[in-house]
């Protein structure tokens, strides 16, 4: 048993900002499924978004937010975070933290989709997030206690209703209890639940899963993003090509070099995501390649060395033409929170992408991810540096309750999980990039026959490392599903093709939340946001 102040689940972006801004007397414990930096912030390519260029202003990264969340966003949310975006990158400078610049030191800005000013700042290129997540590591090498390769498979809540601590499982098979005064989710999202992806292997919805489990609430599962750009190849994906490729003139073309964007959005190249992701799988579905002519683009290797390499890995010539597809990209729902990081469980918060502040409404505009790692680790740091809420735990004795769930041993044979690529294929199917009503009821039967209430109320604790993921895929795969059926318009990153319109009317304000109760039911509403 371990305890400490704060407990982090995750070690992204959000994860180590809020690491790094705790005060040095308090004591923190990082737990991350994998290494350190083997996760979703170290591949982001793009960028940070931040109005700070002459003729900007954040009224207008406002709108663009908006515009492109489909007005499902928390406007409050977006006024902040977009405000405090110049200042969150002054920070990381003043830090030390080096973004690109042009000869007269000032820094570069990118264009990227759906944007209406150049306000992209990058580092190393299209290598942003590696560049961030460097800094952050070297920042708190040492001052904290980091634990990698153990998977969190339980939060453990008290009596009260609030959450003390987590359970983890280590790949030699131990099992050791954590607690502490904060848990944090920051677990990033759910991409590997998707055959088509641009996710690191370790993103499979643990933390949303584990939040669902403890009675948290749940919200916008059905807003998935699918970025319209990874490298295809051979019926399969092998990395993003940021959007920012498009943004420097980059041009989405047939084998015959008609430009697809053309007629179809004013923006062209540059539209937002779920039109670019839609019209490209549009054209797949007809058995036609879509390819990124990039060779306008002056000093493209030097512009985009990782893409770079990324084709030369997998033998693309990139001078001439990169074949493309949509994938699974970025998670707008999640473990519901103010924007502080607190949930509707006493103790327990999230952060990251494994949360819904509201910010990225039905469709996240680019390169508003890393921007909101940042603030929100910075907010919750300040909320737990002034006192917070603790759990009051310099109070109790050593002894620590168990969870107060009724959690039983599996004695029924029956039970079983399946496997991860036919989750990864059947959500691609029935749950991806254009949905129905009759995928949808295919796809939710099918997980059902899972048992997955029996998952939910099970102790985990002797399943293997890969178990415990596909629990964690089944349960996270239930709560997308059950959420895109209920929705029946079309509004951003998802898309219902019997039901093609946004349908204002009865949908806009209004939120899908998913949660269980004291007796372990499934309760789902939609209420006005």
């Amino acid at each position: 048993m371990k305890k400490a102040d704060v407990l982090i689940i995750g070690s992204g972006v959000a994860a180590l900002q809020l690491a790094k801004r705790i005060r040095d007397e308090k004591n923190v414990i990082i737990i991350t499924k994998s290494f350190l930096k083997n996760g979703n912030s170290n591949l982001a390519q793009g960028g940070v978004a931040a109005a700070i260029g002459e003729g900007d202003h954040p009224d207008s990264h406002f709108a663009d937010t908006l515009e492109a969340g489909r007005f499902h966003n928390d406007r409050t949310a977006v006024l902040k975070v977009t405000r405090e975006a110049p200042g969150l990158i002054k920070k990381l400078w003043a830090e030390g933290c080096r973004f690109d610049t042009d000869e007269e030191g000032r820094l570069l800005l990118g264009m990227e989709g759906a944007h209406s000013e150049h306000r992209i700042v990058h580092g190393g290129g299209d290598a942003t997030g590696q560049r961030i997540m460097e800094h952050f590591e070297s920042a708190v090498a040492g001052k904290f206690t980091i634990i990698e390769n153990t998977i969190v498979f339980d939060l453990i809540i008290d009596s009260r209703g609030r959450c003390i601590g987590a359970k983890g499982k280590r790949t030699d098979g131990s099992i050791e209890s954590f607690f502490a005064d904060h848990i944090v989710l920051a677990t990033g999202g759910c991409g590997q639940l998707y055959s088509h992806t641009s996710n690191a292997e370790t993103v499979t919805g643990d933390g949303i899963a584990l939040a669902y489990k403890a009675g948290a609430e749940i919200a916008d599962m059905e807003f998935i993003q699918f970025h319209p750009t990874l490298l295809y190849l051979n019926g399969k994906t092998h990395g993003l090509i940021s959007e920012a490729v498009r943004g420097d003139g980059g041009s989405l073309v047939t084998e015959e070099d008609i430009v697809i964007m053309e007629g179809v959005h004013p923006m062209g190249n540059l539209a937002p995501r779920h039109i670019v992701a839609q019209t490209i799988y549009d054209y797949l579905r007809e058995g036609k390649q879509i390819y990124l002519d990039v060779s306008t683009i002056e000093n493209f290797a030097e512009r985009f060395p990782t893409i770079t390499a990324l084709c030369e890995k997998n033998h693309v010539d990139w001078k001439k033409r990169i074949p493309v597809a949509p994938g699974s990209h970025f998670l707008m729902g999640g473990v519901k929170t103010d924007l502080i990081g607190r949930t509707s469980i006493k103790g327990l918060y999230a952060i990251g992408e494994a949360a819904c502040t509201g910010l990225h409404g039905a469709n996240r505009l680019a390169s508003n991810s890393l921007l909101e790692g940042l603030f929100m680790g910075k907010k919750l740091s300040e909320w737990i540096n002034e006192g917070g809420e603790k759990n009051g735990m310099e109070k109790r004795d050593a002894e620590f309750p168990e969870n107060r769930r009724p959690l039983t041993e599996i004695n029924n044979r029956d039970m079983r999980l399946p496997e991860i690529e036919d989750i990864k294929r059947t959500m691609m199917d029935n749950a991806g990039i254009v949905r129905s009503e009759e995928g949808l009821l295919k796809q939710k039967h099918w997980l059902e026959g899972f048992q997955i209430e029996e998952w939910l109320n099970t102790d985990l604790g002797h399943l293997t490392f890969e178990e415990l993921t596909r629990v964690s895929m089944l349960i996270t795969s239930w709560l997308i599903t059950d959420s895109a059926m209920k929705r029946t318009e079309s509004r951003g990153g998802h898309f219902r093709s019997d039901h093609p319109c946004e349908k204002n009317h009865d949908w806009i304000g209004r939120q899908i939340i998913q949660r269980r109760n004291e007796n372990n039911e499934q309760i789902e509403t939609a209420v006005a946001t």
